[in-house]
């Protein structure tokens, strides 16, 4: 079971480099104790060790575990929330800021605002707005690890367990999952912070952490270590044990949880290589919105640290490292979240600048350099961990290939009737980019399904599989079928009558408007473009007893290669059938059960 949620997080991505740093560094700091001394007598530097690492990894686990639980209960109505309240700045920066803050990746959140704007449901201003709002939304980390629940973190766990293990409801299991993994959240940080206590007497690590109180050498050593471990959440737990166990100063831990910021947006930078040009710019806006705050605050420290003293609790009755280790850990999130917040204030009015701003860095490449790509467009790895929104992704995917098979259907019709060669190869050439589009669905559809799915979303995948599948038969019947036919009428030289072409493009029309609807309503849970195609069940099968009756007497007319014509005409009007049955199942499988088995 620890196997399979260490992979649904990208925090734990960075978990072992981590403890490994975290260890290397450990090691470093005791060399000169251990060279002076010979032996571990002063300080058991591989306990401690073990410790601060054990720590470190429940922590991350239980980060995971909270994601996990968090995606499962509110991922539908993120997704949701996304999509529909991000009309304005405004209600982009509160959107943003809320979705980051359920699913715990400001990532994620980037990698669906790509997808919204591939699709054309938003623009990149609007999703400068959204970056905004994921930047605080990010900081509820921060806020959740600065509280001290450590006696009731172990209640936590056993309760959360008790829920996951023993409930056979998903819903509560996934709210077990998230308590669970609060639990070990405080307790790692507990653990963390008893490792750590001897470190109060040792000199050189004092020393060490007094160097942090330089603001630019505190934000790049911070930076640099989230980007290696790809976790401003691990960052930001660290700096507060340390903090709580009197070791950071305000003035160190405030450039640290800023360096965190941009050392962060290396997830995005890498996520975005390779990826269409709405991906890069908006990895450009997420990385050049925390490069440019961090900046601009840098020489006002004192600023945020003033805000941050002036929000958090104090403890007169204490002093000296107690005092520092009561106080600092409050006032650390508190900067985090003000600084976060300020930002927003500010960058809240230039949002049509900076998405200029990313369009002129990141510029449109050619049209016939795009067209020569064939590619998924809205199939993300970073989605995975969040089974709900990698199934949007995949219905949004389904509209992209969709468009190439209706532009198929538009196509083939003129082509058999009077096209030539030329106009016949185009239209199976196109079939290569449903093929290509087919078997990159079915490969993410197979990464989503080794993800812990709900009952619901196990069913939703099922359907998707099948109505993908659906789809990618009326490619093949276009170009297997239809286009051979095509050929065959050009090799016979057969000439279609004006009454049998509009007989046949009456026919085409009817199919269309049903793959059409089947498309639209797989891509958006439509049913009632699913009834519209179940619907035309008796209007189909009128049109092609119409045509048969045509067919029919077109047989005993005196006319040249009428045999020939007949069967060519036929065959088109059994493929066009067989289009619709195909659609007709796509359709179904958004329709509730009952209203499947009516049809």
């Amino acid at each position: 079971m620890l196997n399979t949620y260490l992979k649904q997080s990208q925090t734990t991505n960075g978990a072992l480099v981590a403890l490994g740093i975290v260890g290397a560094v450990l090691g470093v700091i005791a060399w000169p104790a251990l060279a002076a001394t010979g032996s571990n007598a002063t300080m058991n530097w591989g306990g401690m060790t073990m410790e601060l690492l054990g720590g470190l990894a429940l922590f991350l686990y239980g980060m995971t575990q909270m994601e996990v639980g968090l995606k499962a209960v509110a991922g539908e109505r993120m997704k949701s929330i996304l999509a529909k309240l991000t009309v304005n700045r405004f209600a982009g920066v509160g959107t943003g800021a809320v979705v980051t803050a359920v699913i715990q990746s400001s990532s994620v959140t980037t990698v669906l605002l790509v997808g919204f704007i591939s699709a054309g449901l938003m623009s990149l201003p609007q999703s400068v707005g959204v970056i905004i709002g994921a930047k605080i939304g990010t900081t509820i980390t921060g806020q959740i690890v600065a509280f001290k629940i450590t006696k009731a973190a172990l209640a936590m766990v056993a309760g959360g367990f008790g829920m996951l293990f023993l409930s056979k409801n998903e819903k509560i299991k996934a709210y077990g999952g998230m308590l669970m993994g609060l639990g070990l959240v405080f307790f790692g940080m507990h653990v963390m912070g008893e490792a750590m206590h001897p470190l109060r007497s040792y000199q050189p690590f004092l020393d060490l952490m007094q160097t942090m109180t330089n603001p630019l050498l505190a934000v790049l050593v911070s930076a640099i270590f989230t980007g290696i471990i790809q976790s401003s959440s691990a960052t930001t737990a660290i700096i507060i044990v340390m903090a709580s166990q009197g070791f950071i100063s305000l003035d160190a831990g405030v450039p640290l949880v800023m360096g965190a910021n941009i050392g962060t947006c290396v997830t995005a930078l890498l996520a975005a290589i390779g990826k269409p040009r709405e991906a890069v710019r908006c990895a450009i806006v997420h990385t050049g919105l925390a490069t440019t705050g961090v900046l601009m605050w840098l020489p006002f420290v004192s600023v945020i640290r003033d805000a941050a003293v002036a929000m958090s609790p104090v403890y007169p009755g204490l002093s000296g490292m107690e005092l520092l280790a009561a106080e600092t850990p409050r006032q650390i999130a508190n900067a985090h979240t003000f600084f976060n917040v300020a930002n927003g204030c500010i960058f809240i009015w230039f949002t049509t600048y900076i998405a200029r701003a990313a369009e002129w860095l990141v510029p449109d490449k050619p049209l016939e350099e795009e067209a020569m790509i064939v590619r998924t467009k809205f199939l993300q790895e970073e989605l995975l961990t969040t089974p709900t929104l990698a199934l949007d992704s995949v219905r949004m995917e389904v509209m992209h290939m969709g468009e190439t098979v209706n532009a198929m259907l538009k196509g083939i019709m003129p082509a058999i009737i009077k096209g030539d060669t030329k106009a016949l190869e185009e239209i199976r050439q196109m079939d290569d980019t449903v093929d290509i589009l087919h078997a990159g669905i079915l490969d993410y559809m197979a990464k989503i399904s080794k993800q812990p799915l709900l009952e619901e979303q196990t069913r939703e995948l099922m359907q998707l599989m099948e109505a993908v599948s659906n789809l990618e038969n009326i490619g093949d019947i276009v170009e297997t079928n239809l286009v051979v036919l095509g050929h065959d009428r050009v090799r016979d030289k057969i000439e279609v009558s004006e009454q049998t072409q509009a007989v046949l493009n009456g026919f085409q029309v009817a199919i269309s408007k049903a793959v059409a609807a089947a498309v639209m309503a797989v891509a958006q849970r439509n049913e009632r473009s699913a009834q519209v195609v179940t619907g035309m069940k008796d209007e189909i099968n009128r049109i092609a007893d119409s045509a048969a009756m045509h067919e029919a007497r077109r047989l005993v007319a005196e006319e040249p290669n009428r045999i020939l014509a007949y069967t060519l005409e036929v065959e088109i009007i059994e493929k066009q059938k067989r289009i619709y049955y195909f659609a007709k199942r796509m359709a179904k499988t958004v329709l509730p059960t009952v209203l499947q088995q009516r049809d």
